[in-house]
């Protein structure tokens, strides 16, 4: 997913900025699933998704997870969200199925998450990350949402957290 235009400011203690790289928007979390069940669902990529490329932008950021103790921040889609719904709707259990992995009944919530929250993070450290995303300024955010790519972690997650296995471009 190509971002033009977030600028994070210096993050609190505890607290994990993605890189530009690992930033996109999930159609179907796959899990601890095997390569070649991960495989067998990206085959289906070309049958499900034939779309062109959405643009779009955020309209804020959100702490997803337990609402207790979140661990992602997430800026959520604003404009572009209609399409990316539809697409996460329209792909989403065919690869789920595809891949053996459970269903997935929550209704579509397109968002692309900036940053994760450790799990050692005291009350005060969660508290801080949470301000830090409430002050982000996300007006001249926007996004290209032009590719679908099959991701697992990285080899060394110290630079980034995620590496592609497989891409392919949006209406090709």
């Amino acid at each position: 997913m190509q971002v033009e235009g977030l600028r994070l400011v210096l993050e609190p203690p505890r607290l994990r900025v993605f890189v530009t790289a690992d930033l996109h928007c999930t159609l179907g979390f796959l899990g601890s699933v095997a390569e070649a069940d991960a495989r067998r669902a990206w085959s289906r990529i070309p049958d499900l998704l034939n779309s062109e490329a959405i643009g779009g932008s955020f309209a804020e950021v959100k702490p997803l997870g337990n609402p207790r103790k979140p661990s992602a921040l997430s800026a959520m889609v604003g404009e572009g969200r209609v399409p990316l719904c539809a697409m996460i709707d329209h792909a989403r259990a065919p690869l789920l199925e595809a891949a053996g992995a459970p269903p997935d009944e929550r209704p579509p919530l397109p968002h692309m998450t900036i940053a994760r929250i450790q799990r050692r993070a005291s009350s005060a450290e969660r508290k801080a990350a949470l301000r830090w995303a409430q002050s982000l300024d996300l007006a001249d955010a926007s996004f290209v949402a032009a590719a679908v790519a099959l991701y697992t972690w990285a080899d060394d997650r110290r630079e980034r957290l995620f590496q592609i296995v497989e891409q392919r471009s949006l209406g090709s």
